[in-house]
């Protein structure tokens, strides 16, 4: 019974780095895609379409597989998600994208990973050995250093908007993988965003540009990517990974993104990556390894 325990856990282990890999892959996109649209779009604008597209998806797939609704006990919860998740981070990154590139805007990406295990503790009850902390912190150390060392222009405002998104995000992570035992993995994004409707949808009408003549037809696809891959799909992968091996372990995958951010920025925002992104990738790719084999 014990080498069945054990074989089942380290089959949901792989199973949560699989799910996980493909819901960073999907996030990978998001700022410059954010970036694309706020050109065209206002900012406020592009979070409530988003959300709104998101939630009348989640809301129809609801309805689709008959889902029950969330206990009393887990709107708390859910609402946190809701704030961090489909508000917070998507206006404070859209915001400080009208100040600050697609590309420097990734750098804070890299400490992602140790805002969500952060709130993993103070949230839930994980309790990674001291040398995790030890790989995460420079995992993150070797994203933004390299990011730093490329001269990007700054904005402080949008600097300290990227540092509330961050926060919020991983508050809206750690909450919505806790929520996920108990919920199940699309169906916490899927509530989020159903509870998040009644305001966004309204608003979204509200803040609608009063003509769409100039919008290019990358702004479209941009506001749709967000909308479906950002917003819902890749959430669906993502918090399943974080429930099945742990929110602080799986957390770490976040070191990859934005390298895939940064890749993504230069085929569609022609920004150059250098051999040394790639150079660094293989020593966050380490970080990521020692952090999976140290965190349990």
């Amino acid at each position: 019974m014990a080498e069945l325990s054990i074989s089942k856990l380290q089959e949901n282990t792989a199973s949560g780095w699989l799910n996980g890999f493909i819901g960073v892959v999907l996030f990978s996109g998001s700022l410059p895609a954010t970036r694309m649209a706020v050109l065209a779009f206002d900012p406020v604008f592009v979070t409530l379409a988003r959300a709104s597209i998101a939630g009348i998806l989640a809301l129809v797939t609801l309805m689709v597989f008959k889902e029950k609704r969330p206990k009393r006990k887990q709107l708390g919860s859910l609402c946190i998600v809701a704030i961090g998740c489909v508000v917070g981070f998507p206006l404070m990154s859209a915001l400080a994208l009208q100040h600050i590139t697609s590309a420097h805007s990734i750098v804070f990406i890299g400490i992602l990973p140790v805002s969500t295990a952060v709130f993993g503790i103070i949230r839930g009850d994980e309790r990674p050995k001291p040398i995790f902390w030890l790989f995460s912190a420079l995992g993150s150390l070797l994203v933004i250093g390299y990011a730093l060392a490329q001269g990007l222009t700054a904005s402080p405002l949008g600097d300290v908007l990227m540092i509330l998104s961050v926060i919020l995000c991983g508050l809206g992570y750690a909450e919505g993988a806790k929520l996920t035992k108990t919920l199940g993995g699309w169906q916490v994004i899927s509530w989020a965003l159903v509870l998040s409707l009644p305001l966004m949808l309204p608003l979204t009408f509200i803040y609608l540009p009063s003509s769409f003549d100039a919008v290019p037809m990358g702004a479209w696809a941009s506001l749709a990517y967000v909308s479906l891959f950002s917003m819902f799909i890749g959430f669906v992968f993502w918090y399943k990974g974080l429930a099945q091996g742990g929110t602080a372990t799986i957390g770490q995958l976040q070191l990859l993104q934005p390298f895939f951010g940064l890749a993504l920025a230069a085929w569609l925002l022609h920004e150059q990556v250098s051999v040394g992104m790639l150079a660094v990738t293989v020593g966050v790719i380490l970080c990521v390894v020692a952090t999976k084999k140290f965190a349990q």
